[in-house]
């Protein structure tokens, strides 16, 4: 049984790609550049692109199942061409289906959930993953600026996220589920600081930016503005008991979801000086 991972490169398909691997299946990574895929061994890694639908035919060829993501390209736009990957899928006989959910819904999503193909819609919280964007800060400057401190949010690990998507994509029972995902506890940017000074030995400073500071500085780095407005959404200003701890990886894994103090030691090296994350 052969299984097609897209976005085989980001910090999830990765995972997606080494759970199936160590599941003992065969597996087909799709990437737009093979050459700087550096996936693990065993992985077969085929070219294409999921905006260019007519581009996944040849590496659907013998497939059982498909992980999708919902990004077409860099800055995770979503794509615009469901209905054709839809096609493509099945008429190259795929049965299993699972989606990654992207910033904010496009085409993908009505497509597959309104198909007849056994798919399972897979809903992150934020990435721990994410806090590698405090790397260069704090090699630099020992420092850490983010807007919302007091914002709780439960992270989860995307190596728990790659669990359950492999899981889903080969067990059964999974089918027509939405998986809400969270890490195992709530936490305030603060806290997250703290946790991550403590795994890398020393303590790193913590200033709290203003919402209009947030905008220039993510507009500096060339972040699309309906991904500034989405972070305000998703994290300014929100409700009491808005993030809520979920039981959905260790139901569907069979094992409690990793902590950040956990992601944090695994990563305490690209958070040290003279290392790149």
């Amino acid at each position: 049984m052969t299984f097609l991972v897209t976005g085989a490169t980001g910090s999830v398909g990765r995972h997606v790609v080494a759970h199936l691997l160590e599941a003992g299946h065969r597996v087909r990574a799709l990437t737009r550049d093979p050459s700087r895929a550096r996936l693990p061994e065993g992985a077969e890694v085929v070219q294409g692109d999921l905006s260019r639908a007519e581009s996944l035919v040849p590496a659907l060829e013998g497939v059982e199942g498909v992980h999708l993501i919902d990004a077409a390209d860099s800055a995770y736009a979503p794509l615009q061409n469901g209905a054709e990957i839809v096609a493509a899928l099945r008429d190259a006989g795929v049965r299993r289906v699972t989606l990654l959910s992207g910033w904010s819904p496009g085409t993908l999503e009505a497509a597959v959930t309104g198909s007849d193909l056994a798919w399972t819609y897979v809903q992150p919280t934020e990435f721990m993953a994410n806090a590698l964007a405090w790397a260069e800060p704090v090699r630099t400057r020992g420092v850490i600026e983010e807007p919302f401190a007091a914002t709780r949010t439960a992270m989860v690990h995307e190596a728990d996220i790659g669990a359950v998507i492999a899981t889903a994509l080969t067990e059964d029972g999974h089918e027509g589920h939405s998986y809400g995902l969270t890490g195992p506890e709530l936490l305030d940017v603060p806290a997250k600081v703290r946790i991550l000074s403590e795994a890398i030995g020393r303590e790193i400073a913590f200033r709290e930016l203003t919402v209009d500071e947030m905008r220039e500085r993510y507009r500096a780095q060339g972040v699309p503005e309906h991904m500034i407005e989405f972070q305000i959404e998703v994290f300014g200003n929100v409700p009491e008991g808005a993030y809520q701890v979920t039981p959905t990886v260790e139901q569907v894994t069979g094992r409690p979801p990793r902590t950040f103090a956990r992601w944090a030691a695994e990563h305490a090296g690209a958070f040290s000086p003279g290392r790149g994350a």
